[in-house]
């Protein structure tokens, strides 16, 4: 192990064991693959409120809101297991592998 303290010591550059770069890749990836769902969901409800909105010329924005923080969540409950195995799967894969 390379610490800070004999960095400064040494002068020598050390780095960790394993590649930082695959796994900041590799959570990135995860991270938007398990926001994808909400974040369609959303911009669905927010196109067809606001296209009704325009239609009726109601330009609340409460009502654009309420609608789509429903559906969000309603997603968020019914993916939340698949996504609560992907982030496992993932602290697994990064943290707990040789």
């Amino acid at each position: 192990m390379c610490f800070l303290y004999e960095l400064a010591v040494s002068g020598k550059f050390c780095m960790a064991d394993f590649d930082l770069v695959p796994l900041v890749r590799s959570s990135l990836l995860e991270g938007g693959l398990l926001l994808a769902p909400a974040l369609l969901a959303g911009l669905l409800v927010a196109l067809v409120v606001g296209v009704l909105q325009s239609a009726t010329g109601i330009h609340e924005p409460l009502i654009g809101m309420v609608p789509r923080l429903i559906v969000m969540v309603t997603v968020m409950f019914l993916t939340g297991g698949w996504m609560i195995d992907r982030f496992v799967s993932l602290f697994q894969v990064s943290v707990l592998s040789p």
